[in-house]
């Protein structure tokens, strides 16, 4: 049985935090205020993969109110929700994310961070489409106060 999921997720920025998107480093004089890491492209995934298998949300599973996860990577996360699909009885077919920000540009990153979710994940970087684009100045992104993404996956299983 295939199932659709999708995942949004929103980080403000902040001056001197490091930026960690899709597992990777990224160069930047800001970064994200957050409870982890702030790897809100990696939130967004975490999203669609639970979304698609009616399995909660990552609020559900790792609270932020809870001090377990305060500045937890979240590679371990992703992971933690890769397990629980399989555990259900799903598998990734693939995935389709766009992150929408002003600055940086990440057109640099996008096959570091394709790899880094394909290694994350267990699947082929074949399986993973990640996209930039800006707002053209429009909105808190286009103001640079804060970077969002929009994830949709497509898994299968539990036939």
């Amino acid at each position: 049985m295939m199932r659709i999921g999708n995942g949004y997720d929103v980080h403000a920025l902040g001056e001197g935090l490091p930026m960690w998107m899709g597992g990777v480093r990224v160069e930047h004089s800001a970064g994200f205020v957050a409870h982890s890491d702030g790897d809100v492209l990696i939130h967004s995934l975490c999203d669609a993969l639970l979304g698609a298998a009616a399995l909660g949300d990552i609020g559900v599973h790792f609270p932020d109110n809870d001090p377990a996860y305060k500045g937890i990577d979240s590679k371990i996360l992703l992971k933690k929700c890769c397990n629980l699909l399989s555990e259900n009885g799903y598998q990734v077919v693939n995935c389709d994310i766009v992150i929408i920000a002003q600055q940086p540009k990440f057109r640099p990153y996008i096959e570091s961070i394709r790899s880094s979710l394909s290694d994350i994940m267990g699947v082929k970087t074949e399986q993973i489409s990640v996209k930039a684009t800006t707002t053209e100045k429009l909105g808190f992104t286009g103001r640079e106060e804060g970077i969002a993404v929009m994830s949709v996956v497509l898994i299968d299983g539990k036939k």
